[in-house]
């Protein structure tokens, strides 16, 4: 199979695919509850975490206020999940940013919005049947990339990970690996320039793609939306500070397995 019919093949399946998964924000105790669960398999599988009495993997992280936990279900069953956090001067705090602060903090201090997509996981089984599944979660951070105008998103993933987000994305590599809070394996930080990849993914990868009716249902959150308020400029009338939302006529584009 050439080139252009596995972009071919990868386009007609995930079409399919987004005809059976639902994307959805975890809110409730059950479905958090469910996410943690996973997250422990997957981390666990990968000798990234020690075993604990709770059989759930949660973090301080996951209660801020600039943090949203998604997760994909088919058939009412948890597939695969991954955290956002939206980084800027009016949310400076994050996992990217507690651990690569000369790097992170920088751009932050410049002006520019981010997103810090952690804790990617998928169930191994579910894996099975979606070929793609990785793929159809990392897409969640692509939409937030766009929802929000965001100048970079971040990848924090160990060294094994990184060819996943080179092949598809084009991020590069910044520094070497460095320890991760509550993991036992150190962890690489990766950097998207959305002006650079955007269109050229969205063009090779319609799956990566979104309408803004898909973006707002996911995002249209008043915490995420105040972390993604710029600080006002030098004489502007209060309130002229407003999300930084994309153009609405463009579109973006048993066991477990931790992609992070």
């Amino acid at each position: 199979m050439n080139i252009v019919e596995r972009a071919r093949s990868f386009a007609s399946r995930t079409d399919e695919y987004l005809q059976e998964i639902e994307y959805r924000v975890a809110i409730d105790k059950h479905d958090l509850d469910e996410i943690f669960r996973l997250r422990y398999r997957a981390y666990l599988y990968e000798e990234s975490i020690l075993p604990n009495k709770t059989g759930l993997f949660t973090d301080d992280y996951d209660d801020m206020d600039n943090c949203r936990i998604y997760g994909l279900w088919g058939e009412d069953n948890l597939l695969s999940s991954v955290r956002l956090h939206i980084l800027s001067k009016t949310q400076f705090r994050g996992p990217a940013l507690d651990v690569f602060p000369d790097i992170v903090g920088p751009m932050i201090e410049r002006g520019a919005l981010l997103i810090d997509p952690t804790r990617l996981v998928v169930d191994r089984e579910a894996a099975r049947r979606y070929r793609y599944l990785p793929h159809m979660t990392v897409r969640i951070a692509c939409m937030a990339s766009e929802h929000f105008a965001a100048e970079y998103c971040l990848a924090t993933v160990r060294a094994e990970h990184m060819a996943f987000y080179r092949r598809l994305f084009s991020f590069e590599q910044i520094c070497e690996p460095r320890p991760y809070p509550t993991l036992t394996k150190p962890i690489c930080l990766m950097v998207g320039d959305m002006a650079k990849i955007r269109d050229r993914v969205a063009a090779r990868y319609p799956l990566f793609t979104s309408t803004r009716a898909e973006r707002e249902m996911l995002f249209d959150w008043p915490a995420f939306n105040q972390a993604a308020l710029r600080p006002q400029p030098a004489g502007a009338e209060p309130g002229e500070a407003s999300p930084r939302v994309s153009d609405p006529t463009r579109a973006s584009a048993g066991e477990a397995k931790a992609l992070n």
